[in-house]
C-alpha cells in the first residue's frame, strides 16, 4: 500500500476523532494500532476516493467500495457498534460485542463485551437482528 498524502491523513484523523465522540468509543490504547488503521484508511482515500476498511482483503477494491459495507464507519460499526479493526473500542481496548449475534466471529473471539455508552452510536441498529443479550436485559435495555 502506498504512503497516504498528508491531506488524507488529516481528513481521516478528523473523521475518526469525531466518530469516536459520536459513537461513545475511544481509540485503541496502543497508539500503533490506531495509527496503522488511520494510515490504511487514508491510503484507501487516496487510491479509491473512499475510506475502505484496511483490515480486510478484497479481490476487487473498487467493487467493494461501491457496495459501501466496508467504508469506515462500516456496517458492523453502524449496526452493532463492533469495530474489527480495533480503531473504535472501549477504554480497555476491547471491541464492543454486546449487540453482535452470538454466532458472530467477534463474539466468539472476545466474548461478551458490554457497551459502556449505550445511548451513543449504532445509527443503523434497526438493521440488526433483534437478539437481546443477557447484559442488555440486566441493564433494562432491549
Amino acid at each position: 500500500m502506498a504512503e497516504p498524502t498528508q491531506a488524507s491523513l488529516d481528513k481521516m484523523w478528523k473523521f475518526a476523532k469525531g466518530f469516536a465522540e459520536k459513537s461513545g468509543t475511544t481509540f485503541h490504547p496502543t497508539p500503533a494500532v490506531t495509527e496503522a488503521v488511520i494510515k490504511g484508511l487514508a491510503a484507501h482515500v487516496d487510491e479509491l476516493g473512499k475510506p475502505l476498511c484496511p483490515c480486510n482483503f478484497y479481490q476487487d477494491k473498487q467493487a467493494e467500495a461501491k457496495l459501501r459495507r466496508w467504508i469506515c464507519a462500516c456496517d458492523e460499526m453502524q449496526i452493532y457498534k463492533y469495530c474489527h479493526c480495533l480503531l473504535f473500542v472501549n477504554e480497555e481496548g476491547m471491541p464492543i460485542t454486546e449487540y453482535l449475534p452470538e454466532d458472530h466471529e467477534g463474539r466468539q473471539v472476545y466474548g461478551l463485551i458490554p457497551d459502556p455508552t449505550p445511548a451513543k452510536g449504532r445509527a443503523l441498529k434497526h438493521k440488526a437482528a433483534h437478539q437481546p443479550t443477557s447484559s442488555s436485559l440486566e441493564h433494562g435495555r432491549k
